[in-house]
């Protein structure tokens, strides 16, 4: 494991995201995702603020390994939006790791290992799983009052402005979590207006697991670039008639 000063970035290609995470992930480790869809790219956006040249974030939710069952499945507690069929999940739960084995979603993945003792693990299972019992809630409203705190980085220390009880989305979950076991991973923030990219940055020691992939080429974008090229080249040579004509 890394030292105090410092951590260590594993790069691992050539596996897909099943493989990824059947080799990496163990109980009390941190997964952080991120993808291509409309609102992950909002969350990665919004997380701009973070950097000096406005890069966007890598990541836009984090979780919690829980660990195999009998069932032979590895679990995962986090706080979700998931719409099934009549069924809505909104707030702290427990699905199967195999949510995140969809690399069209789930483009790019990250464990983080901080080399935990066994009574840590155990703290965070209980208050997860206890979390979960009572049902947490997710919080959309505080999610809005975190984007506020971003563009106002004065504020990021301060209580979310619009904080709920008993409510936490998911990076703020992931600090609660380690808060309750001796470990904060974003000193200075409150709790409420972490995001998955303070996560992925803690100062923390540890390694860090990271299977990224390339975004595909957007079909839209390419096809308005090659219909503004023809549309360019035509005008240039209505233009270019008109004044041979002019002449």
């Amino acid at each position: 494991m890394p030292t105090e000063s410092q951590t260590e970035i594993v790069r691992v290609t050539g596996l897909s995201n099943q493989e990824f995470l059947e080799q990496y992930a163990r109980p009390g480790r941190i997964g952080l995702s991120g993808g291509w869809t409309l609102v992950d790219k909002a969350i990665c956006r919004a997380e701009r603020h973070l950097n000096e040249d406005e890069k966007w974030g890598s990541w836009s939710h984090a979780f919690l390994f829980e660990g195999q069952r009998l069932d032979r499945h590895h679990w995962v507690i986090e706080s979700d939006l998931q719409i099934h069929h009549k069924h809505i999940q909104l707030g702290v739960q427990e699905n199967r790791i195999s949510k995140y084995h969809d690399e069209k979603l789930y483009s790019c993945l990250a464990v983080l290992d901080l080399g935990l003792t066994d009574a840590q693990v155990d703290c965070l299972l209980q208050e997860g799983l206890e979390l979960v019992a009572t049902r947490a809630r997710y919080s959309l409203r505080e999610l809005v009052g975190t984007i506020i705190a971003l563009r106002r980085p004065e504020l990021r220390g301060k209580d979310n402005l619009l904080a709920r009880e008993r409510s936490m989305y998911c990076s703020a979950l992931i600090q609660h979590l380690f808060r309750k076991a001796g470990l904060d991973l974003a000193p200075g923030l409150d709790l409420k207006n972490t995001t998955p990219e303070d996560i992925s940055r803690t100062a923390v020691p540890h390694v860090k697991y990271l299977l990224e992939r390339e975004a595909p080429v957007n079909k839209l974008k390419a096809f308005n670039a090659r219909l503004r090229s023809r549309v360019e080249t035509r005008v240039r040579g209505i233009k270019e008639r008109t004044g041979r004509k002019g002449k």
